[in-house]
């Protein structure tokens, strides 16, 4: 397909960038994109969730117009638990809309309300992009806790590594603009690809949906530019 804009002309269209990529995940883990903008670590992190049963996506949720504290839909107790997991159990945000509240309000908001869906796998992209950096740690520090003990996984995707300490992911899968993918599971590092291509990106993953070891096996077979 070629663009126009401008008067400019761009020809947009599939890259191959990795060839037969697998990415091991297991039920339960704790797995961290990382990466530049552009790096395609989005796109890496939607093609794996697509091939995974009960993951919720923060961002896809609807918010609603309701209060903080009602819009959770679950009991009063169990709502403040999940917005001061959240950093958000200040008394004058509790009776506060969505609307009302800033970015990195809102983003904390929408992670609350998607653990309070129980989810098997929660997805967060620019996971904490929007919080100061202090804030940012300290909710990566709960959401490990809490995975840890009620035993559900999260997909997670940033520019920042400055969590890592305190999120301690399972697997931490970099996508790099010049090697290609690098997957570490905690004290053991293997390197999934080093396919560098014109556009720089991992390939969106399609996944097979195997099981290996117990666990999730996603295998690229394609690919496009994307961050």
């Amino acid at each position: 397909m070629v663009m126009s804009l401008f008067g400019v002309d761009f020809e947009t269209g599939r890259h191959v960038i990795a060839d037969e990529v697998e990415i091991p995940i297991e039920p339960g883990d704790v797995v961290y994109f990382s990466g530049e903008s552009g790096s395609g670590k989005s796109s890496l992190l939607r093609g794996v969730a697509d091939r995974l049963d009960g993951v919720v996506d923060i961002a896809a949720l609807d918010v609603g117009e309701r209060c903080l504290i009602d819009a959770l839909d679950v009991p009063v107790a169990d709502a403040m638990r999940w917005l001061s997991l959240c950093g958000l159990s200040e008394a004058q945000l509790l009776l506060r809309t969505p609307a009302e509240l800033s970015d990195g309000q809102r983003f904390r908001f929408r992670l609350a309300l998607g653990l309070s869906r129980r989810p098997r796998w929660l997805l967060a992209d620019e996971f904490t992009a929007a919080l100061d950096r202090p804030l940012a740690k300290v909710i990566a520090f709960n959401l490990r806790k809490l995975a840890t003990r009620e035993g559900f996984g999260c997909l997670l995707a940033s520019t920042h590594d400055d969590i890592l300490d305190d999120l301690q992911p399972d697997l931490l899968v970099r996508c790099d603009l010049g090697s290609g993918i690098d997957a570490a599971r905690r004290g053991v590092q293997k390197k999934v690809s080093a396919s560098p291509t014109s556009c720089g990106s991992p390939r969106v993953p399609d996944a097979t949906g195997r099981t290996s070891r117990g666990g999730i096996t996603a295998t690229i077979t394609s690919g496009s530019c994307g961050s």
